[in-house]
């Protein structure tokens, strides 16, 4: 083993921070997570990049950023329009540095940086005004100490960053560009009932932040749907799937696909929002509609497809059906049917036995719901934003009784099926 005062000085710094890092993960097994950026640190492993340093400088002309590592990283850089970011691909790292470090100034609105997967993670900065990198290069630092990543942005016209957008050639996965109508359904084994749970948010996108634990939501979503899925799994005729098992970033139409893959016959997207009215408090359930049933609803769903953008995805272009496509029509109108009576079973179920918001089936335009031939809803447990939801979200034995109260709203959602043989 090599003496720490043999290592390069970046080298140690990196090393340190790994172990101050390994001390706050040990200290805090649910580690709090900042609106604008996640550290991995739930398996500080050997083959993780560290990111120890970062800086920002510039104007609305021109912006450099610099990421220090402890070990040269390799980049991909891509654009996305609608909104105008740039994308840097990275390996697994480990972000150490402060989130006061790379705060969005000059030509960034936004950024975000966080984990994709268990081998990537990504950089997305939304400009307030087309941009592009017109340097982006990873360096060595003076003295051996580390590596730097420098990115140089500079104002462009608008069509200039069309044409970057248009003009590049990089590959988008099948799950960037599938739609939902066209994907094969998997065909379940018979009286198997599938149903796909669905943890918001994950990896570079960690959705809410608890008020007084600063608890990430995606932390949240992930332990109930685990919860709900043990629960489901022992149960008769009952095939319980995860969207996502770990900490790892997912777009709404991966959720939507996956589901779908797996012959999903009930989908059950999980969440818990933040509100800027912190006394409201309660579980609500959506079902997907094209006019929302309230400003709330309106809002709620605006910052959930946000996700997407937070992850630096490609969002879809919008299409409308055929008019002639009558037997999709006819099958979106039947699946929201089953939605909603999906939803009232919730309501019904938890009522008098936890809290709920007034009204509490709602309904607008999520995207994790889109899918035409799966019924789905959007269950908030509570809202982070208030501090008597928080204290219970992050309660194991209200977790239990929450979840076995969505396991007995699913029998009853089936009972149709039952009296009918099915």
């Amino acid at each position: 083993m090599r003496r720490l005062s043999a290592l390069p000085a970046g080298r140690k710094l990196a090393l340190w921070s790994r172990i101050v890092l390994t001390s706050v993960a040990l200290a805090l097994p649910m580690l709090a997570t900042t609106h604008h950026a996640h550290a991995v640190t739930a398996e500080l492993r050997e083959d993780l990049l560290v990111a120890y340093g970062a800086r920002i400088a510039g104007d609305e002309a021109r912006t450099r950023i610099v990421l220090d590592f402890d070990r040269a990283p390799t980049i991909e850089t891509r654009y996305i329009a609608n909104p105008d970011r740039i994308v840097v691909d990275l390996p697994a790292t480990a972000f150490a540095f402060a989130e006061a470090d790379l705060q969005a100034t000059g030509l960034f609105k936004d950024i975000r940086y966080g984990s994709m997967d268990a081998t990537s993670a990504r950089l997305v900065l939304t400009a307030a005004r087309p941009a592009r990198l017109a340097k982006a290069e990873v360096m060595p630092n003076e003295g051996g100490s580390g590596y730097r990543l420098v990115l140089d942005a500079e104002l462009v016209p608008e069509q200039d960053f069309a044409a970057l957008v248009s003009g590049q050639a990089w590959a988008r996965s099948a799950t960037d560009v599938a739609t939902t109508a066209t994907v094969p359904v998997a065909a379940p084994a018979a009286d198997e009932f599938v149903i796909a749970i669905d943890a918001g948010h994950g990896g570079i996108d960690a959705g809410a932040t608890g008020a007084s634990t600063k608890t990430p939501e995606k932390d949240i979503t992930l332990a109930f749907a685990k919860i709900l899925h043990d629960k489901l799994k022992d149960l008769p005729g009952i095939r319980p799937v995860m969207t996502r098992d770990t900490d790892k970033f997912l777009s709404l139409s991966e959720r939507v696909l996956i589901s779908r893959q797996k012959g999903a016959d009930l989908l059950i997207s999980l969440h818990a929002d933040t509100l800027r009215q912190a006394d409201i408090r309660g579980a609500t359930v959506y079902t997907i509609s094209d006019k929302a049933s309230d400003h709330m609803a309106a809002q709620l769903a605006e910052r959930e497809n946000f996700s997407d953008t937070i992850g630096g995805v490609e969002l879809p272009t919008e299409t409308e059906p055929e008019v002639g496509d009558i037997l999709l029509d006819l099958t979106r109108r039947e699946t929201q049917a089953f939605s909603i009576s999906m939803a009232q079973a919730v309501v019904g179920s938890f009522e008098g036995q936890i809290s709920l918001i007034n009204n509490p089936h709602r309904h607008a335009g999520f995207r994790v719901l889109q899918a035409p031939d799966v019924p789905s809803i959007l269950l908030e447990l509570g809202f982070l934003s208030n501090k008597d939801d928080e204290k219970l979200l992050l309660d194991p034995v209200w977790r239990e009784k929450v979840a076995d109260l969505l396991v007995e709203a699913i029998k009853r959602y089936r009972q149709p099926e039952f009296a009918n043989g099915g």
